[in-house]
C-alpha cells in the first residue's frame, strides 16, 4: 500500500531524475573501483567524495524546499538539523576509534582524556552501536523540530520573524557546541574517524559504497517529497502557503501540518548531515553557523523553489561554483555569491528549473505554476474529499 503511494506520485521528471540518481550510484563507484587510474573514464576518489558531499547538499536543499517551496515556511535553521545529524554519525564514529586514539584510552575519545574527563557522558551512551546512532540520526533533529513547531506554530508565528527565530536558534546552538564542557569536542569538533561498520573510512570502497549510499538516499528522498506533495495534503499545504487564514478557516489544522512536514524536512536534513560527516572526515559547531543555513536558500532559490529537482540542481552548481571559484578567485566568492542571490531574484525569481518550465512548457512546472483556473479545481477536490 505505502509502494503504491509512493509510485503514484511519480511523474515524468521525476522518474527522470531517480533514474538519474540511480545510474550514477552505480556508475561513478564502478569506474572507481573497477577502472584502471590511466583510463580517462576513471572517476578519481577525491572527486568521489567531493561529488558525494555535494548530493548531501543536495538533499539538504530538497529538505528545505518541502517546507519552503510548499508551506511557505522559510526556515533560516536547516543548518542546525543537518549538523545535529551529523553530529550523531560523528559520535558513531568516535567510538569506533576505540584505543586507537592519540592517547590510547579504549573508552574515551582524546579530546575527553585532553580534557580530563574521568568517564563518558551519559549521552554518548549507545553511540558504539550503529543502530542506535541512526535512530538518534532521526530523533535529533527530528525532536528539535518538533519542539520548535509545536511552540511557534501553534503561537502563529510567520513569515520573517519565524525565519529570524530559527536562524537564532542556529546560532544559540553554535555557540552552546562550541563549549568544551558540553562533551561534543568544543571549536575542533570530532575528527580522526578510523572504521564504519568494521570497514576503513578511508579506503577507496568505503568511499564508493559511502556515494552509492548517499545518491540512492537522496532518491528515495526525492519519491518520499513528491508523494507529498502531489498528494490531497500537498495540495493543502500550497494552500496554506497561499493563503493561511482561508486554510484555516475551512477548518484544517494548519498547525498540524506545518508541524509535520517541518519534521519531516528536518529529518530529511538529519539523514544528510549523516552522511555528509563519513565523506568529508569532520564535524565541527562551524556547521551551525547561520550562514550556511543562508546559503541552503540560495541554493534552493536558484535551481527552482517549489519544484523539487530544482534545489538539487541548485546545490550542485553553486557548490560545483564554489569548488571552482574559490581557488580561482578567493577573495571576490562571497560578492559572486550575494550577487548570484540579487540576479536570481530579480531576473530568474523561479529559478532555473522554474524558468526553463515557463518557456518550453515541458509539463515540468510544479504545483505553485499550475493554472489558477487548474489550482481552483484542485482546492474544489480536496474540499469536497474532505467534507
Amino acid at each position: 500500500m505505502i509502494t503504491a503511494f509512493l509510485l503514484r506520485s511519480l511523474d515524468r521528471r521525476i522518474s527522470i531524475a531517480i533514474a538519474t540518481l540511480i545510474a550514477i550510484a552505480l556508475l561513478v563507484p564502478l569506474s572507481n573501483l573497477a577502472l584502471p587510474e590511466t583510463s580517462p573514464l576513471h572517476t578519481p576518489t577525491y572527486l568521489m567524495s567531493l561529488f558525494g558531499k555535494y548530493l548531501t547538499y543536495a538533499l539538504l536543499a530538497l529538505a528545505l524546499d518541502l517546507v519552503w517551496g510548499y508551506c511557505g515556511i522559510l526556515s533560516l535553521g536547516h543548518g542546525a538539523f543537518f549538523a545535529l545529524g551529523g553530529y550523531a554519525m560523528g559520535m558513531y564514529l568516535m567510538r569506533q576509534i576505540g584505543s586507537r586514539g592519540t592517547y590510547g584510552n579504549p573508552i574515551l575519545p582524546d579530546f575527553m582524556v585532553f580534557l580530563n574527563w574521568k568517564e563518558l557522558p551519559w549521552f554518548w551512551y549507545g553511540f558504539d552501536h550503529f543502530w542506535f546512532a541512526m535512530i538518534m540520526v532521526l530523533a535529533a533533529p527530528g525532536l528539535l523540530a518538533f519542539v520548535f513547531g509545536w511552540f511557534a506554530f501553534r503561537s502563529r508565528v510567520n513569515g520573517v520573524y519565524l525565519s529570524i527565530i530559527t536562524q537564532a536558534m542556529t546560532y544559540a546552538l553554535l555557540l552552546a557546541f562550541f563549549r568544551n564542557d558540553m562533551g561534543f569536542g568544543g571549536n575542533n569538533g570530532l575528527t580522526d574517524f578510523k572504521d564504519i561498520l568494521g570497514f576503513n573510512i578511508q579506503a577507496d570502497g568505503t568511499r564508493a559504497v559511502l556515494f552509492a549510499v548517499t545518491a540512492l538516499f537522496l532518491a528515495l528522498a526525492l519519491i518520499l517529497s513528491s508523494a507529498i506533495v502531489r498528494s490531497k495534503f500537498g495540495k493543502v499545504l500550497v494552500g496554506v502557503r497561499d493563503a493561511e487564514s482561508r486554510t484555516r478557516f475551512l477548518g484544517y489544522r494548519v498547525e498540524h501540518m506545518k508541524l509535520f512536514v517541518f519534521v519531516i524536512s528536518a529529518m530529511m536534513a538529519g539523514i544528510a548531515g549523516a552522511l555528509y560527516v563519513p565523506q568529508i572526515g569532520i564535524i565541527n559547531p562551524g556547521e551551525f553557523a547561520p550562514a550556511n543555513s543562508i546559503e541552503v536558500v540560495i541554493w534552493t532559490a536558484v535551481g527552482g523553489r517549489a519544484t523539487l529537482i530544482g534545489p538539487i540542481i541548485g546545490a550542485i552548481l553553486v557548490n560545483g561554483g564554489k569548488t571552482i571559484f574559490t581557488g580561482l578567485f578567493p577573495n571576490f566568492w562571497l560578492f559572486a555569491l550575494g550577487g548570484l542571490f540579487v540576479a536570481v531574484t530579480l531576473l530568474l525569481p523561479k529559478g532555473i528549473v522554474g524558468t526553463v518550465a515557463q518557456y518550453i512548457g515541458s509539463g515540468c512546472k510544479s504545483v505553485s505554476t499550475k493554472p489558477k483556473a487548474e489550482e481552483a479545481e484542485a482546492g474544489k477536490t480536496t474540499i469536497q474529499a474532505a467534507e
